[in-house]
């Protein structure tokens, strides 16, 4: 015996919203109530008919099942789903965890931060701010008297450019200013 497919054909939605409600309109060719089912959940929308595949929606937001409908016409089923929050949707579908993001969904654009995470990189980068400061500070507290004005010295005259402990160079001439490599030094009036 020959295994007998039956092909089931993709059908094509779309959707609009309003303050209140979003309307998925699905094409659908000689649609009645009696050869497609729709269910709906608080955040999903699932549609059913013969000879297509089912078309499941892991909705934006929650909706309000029991002020939701849907009604046929020869051509499509409009399903109109009642916002439970007034406001804007991004999109149609919120994308699974699970579920790679499409580079063409504009909520596969935002990307998610792990604010713990930064938050303790910025801790860590203010103790190290912290121990490069207790560092100069350690340098300076613990250095002779020409190291010192080698230090205020080259300091100021560079902007805080260059600081130099070597009080025989600094002491000679003033003290150029030296900005990083790739940067560019100007003086602000």
């Amino acid at each position: 015996m020959i295994p007998q497919y039956r092909y089931m054909a993709k059908v094509k939605y779309d959707w609009y919203q309003t303050d209140t409600a979003v309307t998925v309109t699905v094409l659908l060719k000689n649609a009645s109530e009696k050869n497609y089912t729709v269910q709906l959940e608080q955040n999903a929308l699932t549609l059913q008919a013969d000879g297509i595949e089912p078309i499941a929606l892991n909705l934006w937001n929650p909706i309000n099942v029991e002020q939701s409908s849907h009604k046929a016409s020869p051509s499509k089923v409009e399903i109109k789903l009642a916002k439970l929050i007034g406001q804007r949707w991004d999109a149609l579908e919120r994308k699974l965890a699970t579920e790679e993001p499409s580079s063409t969904s504009s909520a596969a654009a935002k990307k998610k931060h792990d604010w713990d995470k930064i938050s303790k990189e910025i801790e860590n980068d203010d103790e190290t701010k912290d121990d490069v400061s207790a560092l100069f500070k350690k340098i300076f507290a613990d250095a002779s008297e020409d190291t010192r004005k080698a230090m205020m010295k080259s300091y100021y005259e560079s902007s805080g450019t260059v600081l130099s402990t070597n009080w025989d160079e600094v002491g000679a001439q003033p003290v150029q200013v030296r900005p990083p490599d790739g940067c560019e030094f100007r003086k602000w009036n």
